[in-house]
């Protein structure tokens, strides 16, 4: 899709993707780095979109992989973006979360950049509001000066914004970021809207010209993460057990517009796929088969992940690809986030087609399907 509009040649992918029954005859996953929304609201969506049914299991959202953190599921979490960031939290795992909201709420006073906003009168102090353990960025949010207000106060303070700042702590509370797009392609002329990266961009400057350190992540997750795409290949095989696909799935094609997340995404597991290989012939695996469990048999059956690239939405045919830090001039710049260092290969696909209809097509043909 483009913003709310429906590529022409995606129904036609679909009915190329789609067996007699009306289902998939392939395992297919919609990873998106959507992520202010629900994620069987979003396979409502495409299946409205595509004309055939698509399973929540199907998709997954910016924030989908969260569920793996286990070890934050317990703790006080402040959760920011728009959309139901509640829900999608707690349907993740997350047992204690508070929103940015019912943080201004309880501390009135440090909501300033709006003047109508802000309080008549002296409020009385705080009492009672739990101590924040951690922060969960699930996208980009409306009022960008309240959250990155707010979020700054809790890094600063330790999770208690109450408190009277005897100096910054450092390393601060744990942040999960997801999303990391700078840009992304809607239904206006101009090129690109702000994405969630953009965002993210702003809260790292503001953080590092405030305290002089750098604003450090637990985890990014969403697109270009080999965390995402690691989850993208355990649904697909999920799929292909419930279709039952005997034989194992060697390859995966991880069709995208945008150079920045999908193709560096895709280029960055292919490499994982190529490094983890590497390592386990060193280790002996294939040498001794008998020695091989089924997860390790699991773990060798993907061998690559192939990029393809489609000119329907962020990428154009004559976009340059940046080359070396001192050769990027202000039209040819690196749009990816700042902890992924820039490598002219990740942003080179594997193949470039015009949409997903001769995306869907190329996989076909190399793997010799009609």
């Amino acid at each position: 899709v483009r913003g709310s509009q429906v590529v022409p040649a995606a129904r036609e992918a679909f009915r190329r993707l789609a067996g007699a029954g009306g289902g998939l005859r392939v395992p297919v996953v919609f990873l998106t780095n959507a992520g202010n929304c629900l994620r069987a609201a979003k396979a409502r969506e495409l299946s409205e979109a595509l004309g055939l049914q698509v399973s929540p299991e199907q998709v997954i959202l910016s924030h989908s992989p969260l569920r793996l953190f286990s070890q934050f599921h317990q703790k006080c979490m402040l959760v920011a973006g728009q959309g139901p960031v509640e829900e999608n939290a707690h349907n993740l795992g997350f047992k204690h979360v508070v929103t940015i909201e019912a943080l201004r709420k309880a501390y009135p006073l440090l909501d300033m950049v709006d003047q109508s906003r802000r309080p008549k009168e002296l409020p009385p102090p705080t009492t009672g509001f739990p101590t924040i353990e951690g922060v969960i960025l699930f996208g980009e949010p409306v009022r960008w000066e309240t959250s990155l207000q707010l979020i700054i106060d809790v890094l600063l303070s330790n999770g208690s914004p109450g408190a009277e700042l005897e100096e910054i702590p450092y390393p601060h509370l744990p942040v999960l970021a997801c999303n990391m797009d700078l840009l992304w392609m809607a239904e206006a002329k101009m090129p690109s809207r702000f994405g969630h990266g953009t965002f993210l961009l702003c809260l790292e400057n503001i953080y590092k010209k405030v305290t002089g350190r750098e604003l450090k992540y637990e985890a990014l997750i969403g697109k270009p993460s080999t965390v995402t795409y690691r989850y993208a290949e355990y649904l697909i095989n999920e799929q292909a057990k419930k279709q039952g696909w005997n034989s194992p799935i060697r390859r995966l094609y991880a069709i995208g517009d945008n150079p920045m997340s999908d193709v560096y995404g895709a280029n960055l597991y292919n490499n994982y796929l190529k490094s983890a290989q590497r390592n386990q012939v060193q280790a002996g695996v294939k040498r001794s088969p008998q020695a091989a469990s089924p997860q390790t048999e699991d773990r060798l059956a993907v061998e690559s992940c192939k990029s393809i690239l489609v000119c329907t939405g962020v990428y154009r045919h004559n976009a340059e690809v940046p080359s070396k830090p001192e050769e990027r001039n202000t039209e040819t710049v690196f749009h990816g986030h700042r902890d992924f260092g820039f490598d002219p290969s990740l942003v080179e696909a594997s193949y470039i087609v015009q949409d997903v209809n001769e995306a869907v097509q190329l996989a076909f043909k190399k793997e010799n399907w009609s």
